[in-house]
């Protein structure tokens, strides 16, 4: 460097660009908004600010199924034809249907609704005009469903994100939606003069007043933890900074020398398997004489955000396994995972039966699945585009928020848990009497930021886990190696893990799986209890040398049988276990886990 002359610190620190050359003779590059704001912050924050107009569903998401759709539909002569034929045809057959029922003539409906389709059920739809409403609107439903579907060329996950927000869209426009298309909603008004619009503005102002202040839904106070729900009696024996453990009373002279570890999700809280006496899983096993162990997980804040899957299996199975074996040494433990908590479980068998360690006596496995190719309507949310958005959104807060994962949910059944819900509550000025189930479920908890995007993009997206890629400390795992028997429940409605995935168990481990198929949904399905009258449920017994069942031969082979699953899968738990032995004490403090208190504890309290 010649003397007096000084090195320019700007030059000094940029890149070998190709095509250009660093030296003395560049000028320094002037700071870009990228550069201030650090790299890809900008672009997170711009996604941030969008999510609050777009209630965290990507643009560019929908913007790439419906181009990929249209696209291929305006190449497409032949099914535009064929559209424009049903469209006349549509047409012509409600033409002639208004003709013959204005002429008071017998006309058969054009269309029917599809069979979980309860909104056109009243008499009220036959008369006209409303006949007409309804019959247009189904036929334009159905019409909407062919265009969006069998276009040669499209994606399949393209597809079905086109079909998906034009029935949500459509959903919007249902007749039975506003009161002067809906004959129920005009002879009640007509019948209360109007008193019905008015309870229902309050109700809807109530309800806004209870989401501002974090409150619960109208008729959720009689349901709180500790109160009503989760009184099943228990202690306290553990607690970390992710879970705590709770220990459960004995209530019989003797108890199975095993005990069971319950894992639930932690996208809820814990009682939904101890909700009031009658519904209650737990009660129920601790009066069959078992000792139940469940976790219940802390609703995590912005300042978990880095907590990850991992964190998930050591700080939650592992250390309650570990809490267990210390307050009942030598003794093996019936383990059970409940939705994420299941898939969670899977991944810890795995990697327990490859280290060696034989702590588990069995695992059962209730609407949790391993293989995520078949995931169910979720999956419309899950693509590369729509995961870095949701990403950036968690990485503003440090954590995925109830409200968004609620909407989620609710979109997969608007009909039932959106419009119907704000027509009953709005339009009649009525509320629907609040039970256990629904008080938990709008109970919800958050999700930290580094564990929903580890769960999404490894297993969801990747399917990391079904294809012997996900590593627990530093080593694959392959559910192959589980050697205990398993027990799979799936419940036949279920939108978040449908049953044919969770099906998969039997495909991915070499060892007896016993599947059980139960009616009801995703929570209803498992909360189902001895007496309940309209419960049905399938079960067989799968050897690891026995020829594979598809899903479908299974469901026409299986035994059909009434009632609550539950005595079927304390049986299966009975024959796992040993003699019966003098019900353990709560806690060990010698070993290290005092009493810490009365269940349900302190984090099923955190709002």
């Amino acid at each position: 460097m010649p003397p007096g002359e000084t090195e320019r610190p700007d030059t000094a620190r940029l890149p070998d660009l190709p095509g250009y050359a660093v030296g003395d003779d560049v000028d320094p590059v002037p700071p870009t908004l990228a550069g201030l704001f650090g790299g890809e912050v900008l672009d997170r924050m711009l996604h941030v600010g969008m999510a609050r107009v777009t209630a965290g569903i990507s643009p560019a998401a929908l913007g790439l199924a419906f181009a990929d759709w249209w696209m291929h539909l305006a190449m497409a002569p032949a099914k535009q034809a064929e559209l424009s034929q049903l469209a006349w045809s549509h047409a012509t057959r409600l033409a002639l249907n208004t003709a013959r029922s204005a002429g008071g003539l017998a006309a058969p409906p054009c269309i029917r609704p599809q069979h979980r389709d309860k909104r056109f059920d009243d008499p009220a739809w036959r008369r006209q005009p409303f006949n007409t409403i309804a019959q247009g609107f189904l036929l334009t439903q159905q019409w909407w469903q062919e265009a969006t579907t069998g276009v040669r060329g499209v994606s399949r996950h393209h597809e079905a994100v086109a079909s998906f927000v034009a029935r949500q869209l459509l959903d919007v426009l249902s007749p039975s939606n506003y009161l002067a298309s809906n004959p129920l909603l005009l002879r009640e008004t007509a019948e209360q003069g109007g008193a019905n619009l008015y309870q229902g503005w309050l109700n809807a102002l109530e309800d806004g007043e209870r989401r501002m202040t974090g409150r619960g839904p109208a008729g959720s106070e009689a349901f709180r933890p500790g109160r009503t729900l989760a009184v099943t009696p228990g202690k306290v024996v553990y607690r970390n900074d992710l879970m705590e453990l709770i220990q459960y009373s004995p209530t019989t002279g003797k108890v199975y020398r095993e005990p069971l570890l319950i894992v639930p999700a932690w996208i809820m809280k814990y009682y939904i398997l101890d909700l009031s006496p009658g519904n209650s899983l737990i009660r129920y096993l601790v009066g069959q004489g078992h000792t139940v162990f469940v976790i219940s997980w802390k609703n995590p804040g912005s300042e978990e955000r880095d907590l990850g899957m991992d964190d998930y299996r050591r700080l939650g199975i592992m250390a309650a396994l570990a809490a267990v074996n210390a307050i009942l040494p030598d003794r093996q433990v019936h383990a059970v995972g409940y939705c994420l908590g299941g898939t969670l479980l899977s991944i810890a068998a795995a990697a327990m039966s490859r280290d060696g360690d034989d702590r588990l006596k069995s695992v059962t496995l209730l609407a949790a699945q391993a293989d995520f190719t078949e995931a169910g309507e979720l999956m419309l949310f899950i693509d590369e585009s729509q995961l870095t958005y949701l990403e950036d959104i968690m990485w503003a807060q440090g954590y995925l928020d109830t409200s968004q994962m609620a909407g989620a949910f609710q979109l997969l059944r608007s009909n039932d848990l959106i419009w119907s819900r704000m027509v009953h509550d709005y339009y009649f000025g009525k509320r629907s009497d609040q039970s256990d189930l629904m008080a938990w479920n709008a109970d919800a908890t958050r999700m930290p930021y580094r564990m929903h995007s580890e769960y999404l993009r490894r297993l969801f997206l990747n399917n990391d886990l079904a294809q012997g890629r996900y590593a627990v400390e530093g080593r694959p795992v392959a559910l192959t190696d589980i050697t205990v028997p398993i027990f799979a429940v799936g419940t036949a409605k279920d939108h978040v893990a449908p049953w044919r995935s969770v099906y998969k168990i039997v495909l991915l481990t070499d060892t007896d799986v016993t599947f059980l198929l139960t009616s009801g949904g995703h929570n209803a399905g498992i909360v189902t209890p001895p007496g309940h009258p309209r419960r049905i449920y399938q079960v067989v017994r799968l050897g690891f040398e026995d020829a594979y069942l598809d899903p479908d031969r299974w469901r026409e082979a299986a035994p059909v049988h009434k009632g609550s699953w539950w005595p079927q899968w304390q049986a299966w738990l009975a024959d796992q276990s040993g003699a019966l032995v003098a019900p353990p004490p709560l806690g060990r403090a010698e070993a290290g886990y005092p009493v810490l208190g009365e269940a349900p504890g302190r984090y099923v309290h955190q709002a």
